[in-house]
């Protein structure tokens, strides 16, 4: 029987950073209008930290995804779907690998090193220049809304294919095995 599914070590890593994506864009958006003190400080560590564990896990992901190959499709959809959908995927681990690089060399220029849940310090990427910070700041922060443009298109893709085309779709990336025959052929 072939695959339909992706496996479950695969689902895992993908719900678990799509939770991580949205809490640490809230709260990078959050914290960039919050005074300067120690609630903003904490904000800030907390969207290093979460940051940091999104591209630990989008490098855990792409070895994965380069080991254990994507389902086959088993559904027809017209070909410029599927081309939106190939692009979508691309764009999507492009910006989950780039806006942590980018935040991380922020981070080197604004001249603080990044360290992780304060077990080990992250090399400073760049020295501490504020010019280039101020544009990595500014990079960062399109980088991030430009992916949950994507996460917001992703998502209504996926609700299309589950409630318009009822194609079972969704079930590729569930945890629950759908009982939708439609899928299976």
């Amino acid at each position: 029987m072939k695959q339909v599914r992706y496996t479950t070590p695969a689902i895992l890593i993908h719900w678990v950073m799509a939770v991580l994506i949205i809490v640490v864009w809230t709260i990078g958006t959050l914290a960039v209008d919050m005074p300067l003190g120690p609630d903003r400080i904490v904000s800030f560590s907390w969207h290093k930290w979460i940051g940091i564990t999104i591209l630990f896990l989008v490098l855990l992901r792409i070895v994965w995804r380069l080991t254990h190959p994507a389902p086959e499709l088993h559904i027809v959809m017209p070909k410029w779907q599927e081309r939106t959908m190939v692009f979508t995927h691309w764009a999507l681990y492009i910006l989950m690998f780039s806006i942590p690089v980018v935040g991380w060399l922020m981070s080197s220029a604004h001249g603080y090193t990044v360290n992780y849940f304060g077990l080990f310090e992250l090399p400073d990427l760049v020295s501490k220049d504020k010019s280039l910070a101020e544009q990595l700041e500014d990079l960062h922060a399109f980088l991030a809304d430009g992916l949950m443009i994507l996460v917001g298109l992703h998502v209504l893709a996926a609700l299309k294919h589950q409630f318009i085309d009822k194609d079972g779709l969704i079930t590729r990336m569930s945890f629950c095995k759908s009982s939708n025959k439609k899928n299976a052929s």
